[in-house]
């Protein structure tokens, strides 16, 4: 039986092509077992301001943790809720759908208030806003299963274990990947194009497409699909 899985690290509140791989597969599995990053997507993503495009950072414990994982990683405090809440509320309240989706997000974070681990939060996020775009996608962690050392070879191992015959990856992969490696075991190696997306009506010009997903639900709301590559339009 035919399978598509995505490995991928997890990120805070991504943009629309991180959703578009998870509704592209079978089984989306985090990889939070990687070491976690700093000044990368792991805590942080871009909105529109009046301003321009800016950051929402999730404060994140690093001092002396050169070395830990994702699903180590620890928030400082649990005060950036409100404050993340509190920013979007002042840069969307003029969008189109602020007043059917903020209640929405905000029951969403609410369910994160307290939460001090990254990797948990990120996956509240994620889980919750696939639900609201319509995504029935199964979410696993890749701690679930057995890693093989070796990047390519830990993928790999991966796929198997959760019987995937086809592997979505981001295109940055294609510098590493073993595709005929891949094929030799059943498995198809597919790489995400970002290509073609169209524009929505952003309430902050000029467009932006690189922003997290909640600026296009704030936009747009129930029509977010529509602007979406993975959705038959």
């Amino acid at each position: 039986m035919a399978k598509t899985i995505a490995i991928i690290q997890s990120n805070y509140i991504p943009w629309k092509g991180y959703f578009d791989i998870i509704n592209m597969c079978d089984e989306f599995m985090l990889f939070d077992e990687a070491q976690y990053t700093r000044r990368d997507w792991r805590n942080r993503n871009k909105i529109k301001t009046p301003r321009g495009v800016e950051w929402l950072t999730i404060p994140i414990n690093v001092k002396g943790k050169y070395y830990q994982r994702i699903d180590e990683a620890q928030v400082q405090n649990t005060h950036w809720v409100e404050e993340h809440l509190k920013t979007l509320r002042q840069n969307y309240a003029k969008a189109g759908s602020f007043k059917s989706y903020f209640p929405k997000i905000e029951a969403i974070y609410a369910q994160i208030a307290e939460e001090t681990q990254l990797s948990r939060i990120n996956y509240v996020l994620l889980t919750e806003i696939a639900k609201l775009l319509g995504i029935t996608t199964r979410f696993t962690w890749s701690t679930d299963y057995h890693s093989e050392e070796g990047r390519v070879e830990r993928v790999l191992s991966l796929c198997l274990q959760a019987g995937a015959t086809e592997y979505i990856s981001g295109p940055s992969a294609k510098s590493y990947m073993d595709d005929d490696l891949f094929a030799q075991h059943g498995v198809q190696v597919t790489y995400m194009s970002y290509e073609g997306y169209p524009e929505y009506p952003q309430v902050h010009p000029p467009f932006e497409h690189a922003v997290s997903i909640l600026d296009l639900l704030l936009n747009v709301g129930d029509d977010a699909p529509k602007y979406m590559l993975s959705f038959k339009r």
